[in-house]
C-alpha cells in the first residue's frame, strides 16, 4: 500500500509530504485546489509521461517520491528481485523532472527507466482517471479490461505474438510465389558469399598467430642484425664483456680471500658473469631458431591481404567475419526455405495451429470471465439507480481471427427490461455512462491484485442516493485494500475511513496548494462545506454530522 508521497516544486505545490493510512480515504476540496495534482504526481512517480510544464514556475526541477509498503507475497517483490533492485518490505519510486524537460527515475535509489517505473507501478497501484468511463467505449480498452479481470493478459500478449508470426510466414509464402526469380538471384548471391567465406576458413585465433608470424618474418633481417650486435658485445667480440667480467670476477675472488671487505663485490661480479653467460646462450638459441624465409613471408602476406579484402568487401573487420558468415548462412537457409513452397506452406500451417490453439484457450477464459463480470456489473447497476438495466459482454466471433484473438469484445447495455442489448457507446447517456463505468471499475477492482486503488473524480455525473451507494462500494473495497478517491460528493466522502482537505493558499505573489488531515470536527466542517457551499449553517453542520454518523 502507499505509505508516503513526497512532492517538491510540482505545479502549484512547493513542498508536501503526505503519510497515508489503510482503508478508504477521501481527498476533497474546491475545484482547482489541487486534488488531482496529487494523483498526477503519483502517476509521474509510477512512470507516467514527463512534461517540463509540471515544474513550478521559477524552479529548476520538480521531484516526486512515492513509498509503497509491500506484503510478503507481493508480485512487486519478485519484480524487484528479477531486475536486480534492492528488494525489501518497501519500495521507493522517485522521479525528477528538470525545467528543460529531461527526467530521471529511481527505484530504491538505483537509476531506473520510465518503462521500469511503469512495470513496477502496475504491480503496486491502479489509477482510475477522470476519463476512465469514456475509455470504456473503446473496444481495445474493453478487451484489456476483461483480460486483466480474468488474469489472461499474458495469454493475450502471447496470442498477439503468435498471430504476428503466422502472418509473417503467410506473407513470406505469398512473396515466394510472386517473386520466384528475384529470390533465386538473392539465393545464388548468398550461396556464393557463404562459399567464399568458407574457402577463406578464417579462425580468429589463427589470425592473431598469422599477424604475429608475419610481423616477425618481416623484421627478420633487423632482428638477426640486432642479435649479432648483442652477441658481439656480450660473448663473441674481441672486447666481449662476458670473458672480461669472468676474469675480473676471478681476480676479485682471490683478493677477497685476503680482505673480506671485497666479499660483496665478489658476489656481484660472479652474478653478473653468470647473467651475461645466460644472456649469450639465450641470444644464440634465438638466432638459431630465427630464419629468413621469403617464401613463407610471401605466403603470410597473401593470406593477410585475402582476409582484409574479404572484410572490406562485406564492410566489416576481420574479427567479425565468423559472425558475418553465420548471418549469411542463416539468411541463405531462410531463402532456401522460401524456394520450397511445400515447406513454407507447412510452416504457415504450424504457425496458424499454434495461434489458434492459444487463441482458443483465450476464448474459453474470456467466455467465463464475460459471464461472471456481466452478472456482477448488472447487479451493481441495480443499486446505482439503473433498476431493470442489464449489462452483458458479447464476444462475436471473427472468421479469420485477429492479433487479439478469435472474437471481438463488446460491452452491451439495455437501459430497461423491455429494451434489447446494444453497444455501450450507442446507448448510455453521460450520466448513465458514469454509473455504468463506475460499476465496471469497482467490480473489476475487486479481483485486481494491486494493493492500492485510486479513483480520480470517477463519480462525476452522479449524486443523491446513487452517490451514497458509490461511497459504500468504495468503503467495502477499502476493507481488503487501500482505496483513495478524489471526490466532490459529500455522500462519497462521508463513507471514507479518513479524509484530507486540499485548498489553495496565497503566499506572497504565488498561490500554493496545501493539504490538511481532518479530524472529526474538521470532517464535519468539510462535509458541511460540500453540502452547503459558501455559507455554512448549523443545520448544514448537523446534516454533515448525521451523514458521518450514518456512514460510520
Amino acid at each position: 500500500m502507499l505509505r508516503r508521497l513526497t512532492i517538491r516544486d510540482f505545479v502549484i505545490v512547493d513542498r508536501l509530504e503526505l503519510e497515508f493510512e489503510s482503508g478508504f480515504g477521501a481527498l476533497t476540496g474546491e475545484t482547482g485546489a489541487g486534488k488531482s495534482i496529487l494523483v498526477d504526481a503519483l502517476a509521474l512517480a509510477m512512470g507516467d509521461r514527463a512534461d517540463a510544464g509540471v515544474v513550478r514556475n521559477g524552479c529548476k526541477q520538480a521531484e516526486v517520491s512515492a513509498e509503497f509498503e509491500l506484503a510478503g507475497t507481493s508480485p512487486a517483490l519478485d519484480w524487484l528481485t528479477a531486475n536486480d533492485l534492492a528488494a525489501d518490505d518497501a519500495c521507493l519510486m522517485r522521479r525528477v523532472i528538470e525545467a528543460g524537460g529531461r527526467s530521471r527515475g529511481y527505484i530504491n535509489g538505483s537509476p531506473a527507466t520510465a518503462a521500469q517505473l511503469r512495470e513496477l507501478g502496475d504491480l503496486v497501484a491502479d489509477i482510475h482517471g477522470q476519463h476512465a468511463h469514456h475509455a470504456l467505449l473503446r473496444s481495445d480498452a474493453q478487451r484489456a479490461l476483461i483480460d486483466a479481470h480474468g488474469g489472461q493478459s499474458a495469454l493475450a500478449r502471447e496470442v498477439a505474438v503468435l498471430h504476428r508470426e503466422w502472418r509473417r510466414l503467410a506473407e513470406a509464402r505469398e512473396q515466394a510465389e510472386h517473386q520466384t526469380q528475384s529470390l533465386a538471384r538473392e539465393r545464388e548471391l548468398l550461396e556464393w558469399q557463404v562459399k567464399e567465406l568458407d574457402a577463406l576458413a578464417f579462425v580468429p585465433d589463427d589470425w592473431v598467430a598469422t599477424l604475429a608470424e608475419q610481423r616477425r618474418l618481416g623484421h627478420a633481417a633487423s632482428l638477426l642484425e640486432g642479435v649479432a650486435e648483442a652477441l658481439a658485445v656480450t660473448s663473441e667480440g674481441e672486447a666481449a664483456a662476458a670473458p672480461a667480467v669472468s676474469q675480473i670476477a676471478a681476480r676479485i675472488g682471490q683478493l677477497a680471500e685476503v680482505d673480506a671487505g671485497l666479499a660483496d663485490a665478489r658476489e656481484l661480479l660472479a652474478g653478473a658473469a653468470i647473467q651475461l653467460d645466460e644472456a649469450a646462450h639465450a641470444l644464440r638459441r634465438y638466432r638459431d631458431r630465427l630464419d629468413l624465409d621469403p617464401a613463407r613471408l610471401k605466403e603470410l602476406d597473401a593470406r593477410i591481404d585475402a582476409v582484409h579484402s574479404a572484410a572490406r568487401k562485406h564492410r566489416t573487420v576481420p574479427e567479425q567475419i565468423p559472425a558475418l558468415r553465420e548471418q549469411l548462412a542463416a539468411r541463405l537457409a531462410e531463402m532456401q526455405a522460401l524456394s520450397d513452397p511445400a515447406l513454407l506452406a507447412q510452416r504457415e500451417r504450424d504457425a496458424e495451429e499454434s495461434y489458434r490453439r492459444a487463441a482458443t484457450k483465450l476464448s474459453g477464459a474470456r467466455r467465463k470471465t464475460a459471464a461472471e463480470l456481466s452478472q456482477a456489473v448488472t447487479a451493481a447497476m441495480q443499486d446505482l439507480a439503473l433498476a431493470g438495466s442489464r449489462f452483458e459482454i458479447a464476444l462475436p466471433a471473427l472468421d479469420d481471427g485477429a492479433s487479439y484473438g478469435l472474437e471481438n469484445v463488446e460491452f452491451q447495455v439495455a437501459a430497461n427490461l423491455n429494451q434489447p442489448l446494444r453497444p455501450l457507446a450507442k446507448v448510455a447517456s453521460g450520466g448513465e455512462l458514469s454509473r455504468i463505468g463506475l460499476a465496471i471499475q469497482v467490480i473489476a477492482s475487486r479481483s485486481a491484485s494491486v494493493p492500492t486503488l485510486i479513483f480520480d473524480e470517477v463519480d462525476v455525473g452522479i449524486g443523491g442516493g446513487v452517490a451514497e451507494v458509490v461511497g459504500r462500494m468504495l468503503h467495502q473495497l477499502g476493507r481488503d485494500r487501500q482505496v483513495l478517491c478524489v471526490t466532490h460528493l459529500p455522500q462519497v466522502a462521508a463513507c471514507a475511513n479518513w479524509q484530507w482537505s486540499i485548498a489553495k493558499q496565497q503566499h506572497g505573489d504565488e498561490v500554493l496548494s496545501r493539504v490538511t488531515q481532518l479530524d472529526d470536527a474538521g470532517r464535519i466542517e468539510e462535509i458541511a462545506r460540500m453540502l452547503g457551499g459558501v455559507r455554512i449553517t448549523d443545520t448544514t453542520r448537523r446534516h454533515a454530522q448525521e451523514m458521518l454518523g450514518l456512514a460510520g
